[in-house]
């Protein structure tokens, strides 16, 4: 059987357009106070001003006091610790000196097989327990080698070794794979080579069941590290994988499709093989660098010989010459602001023209070693995703703040996105797109009312009456919010709280929905003018889209004016009627559409604590044999 792996794709080029920022219409506050009294002001998703000083809860009363509902913790990463594969089922069992039938009946080639077998009676091999588990149950019902063929190592043997030999391409440990290959030796007794081979045999397999598992899913268990994390398992038929290479001369293959077959993962592979063999930036710029047009510093030369360096055929070709009659000025020169905001806006700042911290670090501010790190780690990433992430898709990387609607290779759409805080952190998974509201009303969650209501509500028990939410019982029912004891709760409150479609409405005019366990999805906001800030990291998880309007088109199959028509007919959901998935994924490294990779700040730390997790694996993978 040959099993043909998919031809590496390549990245086809599609350059975003930029999106103008929104604006806040002038009344929407004014009408919000008129209406409501000044309640809540312009604050998204719960971010509520500081409320008056509750009243004490007297011991007894049931107040809940400070409950709160806490979010998702890290954890320190434990990987599973190794098993000795037990030989015992596969050896030969004793027999008395009349016995007529041999207790293990090999087949086809498997007299050599069957005798090798009394070679693994004290023999150590470490392997995960699953994997230790599906060796002894192929060779039970597979009593022959795969990778032996007489008295050596064959072809197939060979090209496995190779391609577990050059794992680091991938950003994985070779040393993971490593198995001691035997050499022809004149003194060996024809019993000693056969038990060199036998064990040679099932090493090779236990590490090729490894690297296979590693391939498609990862070295590390995303969802143990953290409630964050949320991916599905990728089951892997670990003895289907010995069968299909026991049957197969295109061992290199099959073993490099198990890797993900996107554009992106071989785009991050050319990046790390590109690093590894560059040298060390020689140039290094003060990371605290303040400069606006007209000033000077001799910093300046040093950043412009980096920008030149980068330049891509557009951007040669608009600040080219710029660059090469002004690239030695010390003087930051008018001509040269457009050149700046350009690169700004390329990293995905707002682009003001202002050489700071920020502009200088994605130039310069992300050493060799760091650059690699990130890569590898987002290599190790995407593994835990499908290996085609589909088309059209809407992907979000958190850490560059920006979504993007992609169908059949071309960004389509690309909008800056707002992010939860460090407190209130987005979490990292996909789903698929299944509706767009218009006018929505938001359901206030838990967490929110709890944490950031609740405190107002003690000692001001009405004022979600008049700032335009809506309360439940647990039977649906509407209640007052003045008639409830709000006093009387902890982080258990046996009611819904919802806000009403409106100016003030914390999701803006509309939102995009993808069912998820985390109530995570896109939506508008009131507050635009988060979309001029680089860092926005801002909400309490969910994300706000800096073009609502150009999404929900973009995934209802539409134009952007249809969605303006819907829009004046209130408040109404529409199906999503295709496949889109959504990626809300976390990548500081990560290739454009042309598949230069850009890399990001690290917002919530996730990187440290990925490298911990892998670590922690290593571990316990170094003294396997």
């Amino acid at each position: 059987m040959k099993i043909l792996g998919n031809k590496k794709a390549v990245l086809p080029i599609a350059i975003a357009a930029a999106l103008a920022f929104g604006q806040q219409p002038a009344s929407a506050q004014g009408l919000f106070d008129m209406l409501f009294g000044g309640g809540i002001r312009h604050n998204p998703e719960g971010e509520f001003p500081p409320p008056p000083k509750p009243r004490k809860v007297q011991p007894g009363t049931g107040g809940g006091g400070g409950a709160r509902i806490s979010a998702p913790t890290y954890n320190t990463y434990r990987a599973d610790r190794l098993v000795r594969v037990d030989f015992k089922s596969l050896l030969p069992a004793p027999q008395s000196a009349t016995a007529q039938d041999a207790a293990f009946v090999p087949s086809v080639t498997g007299s050599a097989f069957g005798d090798a077998l009394a070679g693994l009676g004290d023999y150590e091999l470490f392997a995960e327990p699953d994997i230790a588990k599906a060796l002894i149950a192929y060779y039970s019902a597979n009593p022959d080698f795969i990778w032996v063929t007489g008295d050596s190592p064959n072809s197939r043997a060979q090209d496995a070794v190779r391609v577990l030999g050059e794992a680091a391409s991938y950003g994985l440990t070779p040393a993971d794979y490593s198995v001691d290959v035997p050499t022809v030796t004149t003194s060996a007794t024809p019993e000693e080579r056969t038990k060199e081979l036998v064990r040679f045999e099932m090493a090779l397999s236990a590490r090729v069941l490894r690297y296979a598992h590693d391939a498609q899913s990862g070295r590390v268990d995303p969802n143990r590290m953290t409630g964050y994390y949320d991916f599905p398992p990728k089951p892997l038929d670990l003895e289907g994988v010995l069968k299909t290479l026991a049957h197969t001369q295109e061992v290199r293959t099959y073993l490099e499709s198990r890797h993900p077959q996107n554009p992106e993962y071989q785009a991050l592979r050319v990046e790390l093989e590109s690093l590894e063999a560059s040298e060390e930036n020689e140039i290094v710029v003060d990371p605290k660098l303040l400069l606006k047009p007209g000033e000077s510093s001799p910093e300046l030369p040093k950043l412009l010989t980096l920008i030149a360096r980068s330049l891509d055929d557009e951007m040669g070709g608009d600040y080219g010459e710029i660059l090469a009659r002004l690239g030695k000025s010390e003087v930051y020169d008018p001509e040269l602001v457009p050149v700046i905001k350009a690169v700004q806006q390329r990293a995905g700042m707002k682009g003001d023209g202002v050489i700071g911290p920020r502009t200088v670090a994605s130039l310069a501010g992300t050493s060799k070693a760091d650059k690699i790190e990130k890569v590898r780690i987002a290599l190790e990433e995407l593994r835990w995703l499908p290996s085609d992430l589909g088309s059209p898709r809407v992907f979000i990387n958190q850490p560059a703040f920006t979504a993007s609607y992609i169908d059949n290779g071309e960004e389509k759409l690309k909008t800056r996105v707002v992010i939860g805080k460090v407190t209130n952190q987005t979490a990292f998974f996909y789903n698929q797109i299944k509706q767009v509201d218009f006018h929505p009303y938001w359901g206030v969650p838990q967490s929110i009312i709890v944490n950031e209501m609740l405190p107002r509500l003690r000692s001001d028990p009405g004022y979600l009456d008049r700032a335009g939410y809506e309360v439940t019982d647990s039977r649906g029912q509407r209640v007052p919010s003045a008639a409830v004891d709000w006093g009387a709760y902890g982080a258990k409150i046996p009611f819904s709280v919802r806000q009403q479609p409106s100016e003030a409405n914390a999701l803006g005019e509309l939102k995009i929905l993808f069912p998820n366990k985390h109530a995570i999805y896109m939506h508008d906001t009131p507050q635009k003018s988060f979309f001029e800030r680089d860092m926005r990291a801002l909400s309490h998880g969910c994300i706000r889209l800096q073009d609502p309007r150009g999404m929900a088109a973009a995934v209802l199959g539409t134009s952007v004016d249809d969605i303006a028509e819907k829009l004046k007919h209130g408040h109404a959901t529409e199906n999503v009627t295709r496949v889109i998935p959504v990626y809300v994924a976390y990548f500081t490294a990560w290739p454009d559409m042309s598949g230069k990779v850009e890399y990001f700040d690290d917002v919530y730390d996730r990187d440290s604590r990925l490298m911990q997790a892998l670590d922690a694996t290593e571990a316990v993978r170094a003294p396997s044999t």
